[in-house]
């Protein structure tokens, strides 16, 4: 299991200490100081069932510099989406637990630590 988190979020410390408290065997992946690719970014995507629009903090300045909100959000624009991510850190929704049996949650709450930590 590997949790990508920003040591600044107060969800990601949530995250964590609840891992910790579950006694749960993980690698933390500091997400802003070790930016993923393209490719992992895609690969995190399928494992999460979910778009790169769907991952993405819009409320982020960098997201209104780029002007995502009025990006398209289909499958021509995904790979727009994916390189924004991958150049722009901040922008991916944090903590995000991949799980061992191959899939992933948003670890925002609670309910989907412990969903990760079942998988």
């Amino acid at each position: 299991m590997e949790i990508w988190i920003n040591p600044a979020c107060s969800k990601c410390r949530s995250a964590v200490r609840l891992l910790d408290e579950e006694g749960a065997a993980y690698t933390v992946r500091r997400y802003l100081d070790d930016v993923p690719d393209e490719a992992e970014i895609r690969a995190v995507l399928g494992r999460l069932g979910l778009e790169p629009w769907d991952i993405t903090r819009t409320q982020e300045a960098a997201a209104k510099e780029l002007g995502l909100k009025d990006w398209p959000r289909d499958a021509d624009a995904r790979e727009r989406w994916v390189a924004a991510l991958a150049a722009h850190p901040k922008l991916i929704q944090r903590p995000i637990i991949t799980a061992d049996d191959g899939t992933a949650v948003v670890g925002r709450t609670e309910e989907a630590v412990r969903d990760a930590l079942g998988r």
